[in-house]
């Protein structure tokens, strides 16, 4: 029979599931908003925002009642300070891929400008790295966690070379100025979307081997 804090560890990687699951729809319908026609289900996107929010908040409630009754020690623990962590990574996610939603609405030539400076790719390494976040998290599985590393790599490179080339066309041409604007802003939203996903596996890392790697270089860590 699973003692109360196995159970309770259960349902702490339930409701991380969760949120994560919530996170991944909200970056697929994030990256439709960027790439595609112009985004009109708002509320259902901001229903599943708020939904984020409270598991969030449910996670720390959990966590915070393990540690006042059950005292959990070695993986317990270690997999109750990742989770908190985990939880706070997946949240700024899913607020970032609501802002891209709302800077999407503004780029007025959407389909040239994506089409120009090759933003397809970028927002679908997103959503890859997103999706190979929560299999790694559900499985901990530890070979996925250097894919997310070479993929975190990936969009920045591709990111910042489309900003480049972008900040050059907004000087050659004033009327891309302003969907020009919103689009790096969205890129950069990408960018930090692939950076928490690489701090989870970071989380994840240190859940598994009790290591933290934090702060190593990219070349390290692999």
């Amino acid at each position: 029979m699973a003692s109360h804090l196995e159970l309770e560890i259960d349902k702490l990687k339930s409701v991380i599931v969760k949120i994560g699951e919530l996170a991944e729809g909200q970056v697929k319908e994030a990256v439709k908003a960027l790439l595609y026609e112009p985004f009109s289900e708002v509320k259902e996107v901001k229903k599943t925002e708020n939904k984020i929010d409270k598991l969030d908040v449910k996670i720390d409630d959990i966590c915070q009642g393990i540690f006042a009754l059950q005292q959990p020690v070695a993986s317990d623990l270690r997999f109750i300070i990742s989770s908190m962590q985990i939880s706070n990574e997946i949240e700024r996610i899913g607020d970032l891929a609501m802002s891209i939603i709302k800077q999407s609405k503004s780029i007025k030539e959407k389909h040239e400008l994506v089409s120009q400076f090759n933003i397809a790719d970028v927002a679908k390494d997103i959503e890859v790295i997103t999706t190979k976040m929560n299999q790694c998290f559900a499985s901990l599985d530890a070979t996925i966690i250097e894919e997310i590393f070479v993929l975190n790599n990936d969009v920045k490179s591709k990111s910042t070379e489309a900003i480049e080339n972008i900040i050059v066309e907004m000087k050659n041409n004033s009327k891309k100025v302003i969907s020009g604007t919103h689009l790096v802003i969205a890129l950069k939203h990408i960018e930090r979307i692939a950076d928490h996903n690489s701090n989870i596996a970071e989380s994840i890392y240190f859940m598994i081997n009790a290591k933290t790697i934090k702060h190593e270089k990219f070349t390290d860590k692999k």
